[in-house]
């Protein structure tokens, strides 16, 4: 009676295994290239305010203010005021 070998790679669950794992590369591959040209639109944006004569450094701090939670921007703002004060930067 001759012995038939399956070859790993052909056995179902195998299969299934690259299967998925490939869906997840590609997934990721997708978000990625989502994620690229997300940026690409935020970089036009500050592009547009900056030739409209905004400031895109204060720009960016005031974005970069409005994603945190209120209680923890004024404390960043408490520490930030101690320091400059120790430093002798206020009136």
């Amino acid at each position: 009676m001759a012995t038939v070998v399956v070859a790993e790679a052909d056995k179902p669950a195998h299969r299934f295994a690259k299967e998925r794992l490939k869906a997840f590369v590609e997934r990721v591959e997708k978000l990625e290239e989502e994620k690229k040209a997300i940026s690409d639109d935020v970089r036009d944006v500050y592009a547009e305010a900056k030739a409209n004569g905004y400031d895109t450094k204060a720009l960016r701090t005031v974005v970069k203010l409005r994603k945190m939670d209120v209680n923890e921007r004024k404390e960043q703002e408490a520490v930030l005021e101690t320091y400059m004060h120790a430093l002798g930067m206020l009136g």
